[in-house]
């Protein structure tokens, strides 16, 4: 899958926002995981979308830093709301591949804008 950051980044966005709105239909916990998750989880692309445009070489590693984070972040509640059981592993696992991948991408990126 040879797709640009910034659409791999928006389309993983758009599957947060879709998970997060169920999660909202619960009450508790879920509703409370699902505002961090959003917050991570659509920040990822924010922030590519920002490096792209940064002023700087500088810039641009700053932001893809932040969205390194964000991403790492993301994989860290999708990791929890399985261990807690309060979404199967299996529905969860192509999310969390992707958020690894894009862990993955975005360190790789780091790494040779820094070259």
């Amino acid at each position: 899958m040879n797709q640009d950051i910034t659409e791999r980044t928006f389309e993983f966005a758009v599957r947060i926002v879709k998970l997060c709105q169920f999660l909202e239909e619960k009450s508790g916990i879920p509703r409370t995981l699902s505002q961090q998750l959003l917050r991570s989880g659509t920040s990822i692309g924010a922030n590519v979308e920002e490096a792209r445009a940064g002023q700087s070489k500088a810039d641009f590693i700053h932001k893809n830093t932040i969205a390194l984070k964000e991403a790492r972040e993301t994989h860290y509640w999708l990791r929890l709301l399985v261990a807690t059981a309060i979404i199967p592993k299996e529905k969860l696992s192509n999310l969390l591949q992707e958020a690894d991948e894009l862990t993955r991408i975005l360190g790789a990126i780091i790494v040779s804008s820094k070259k």
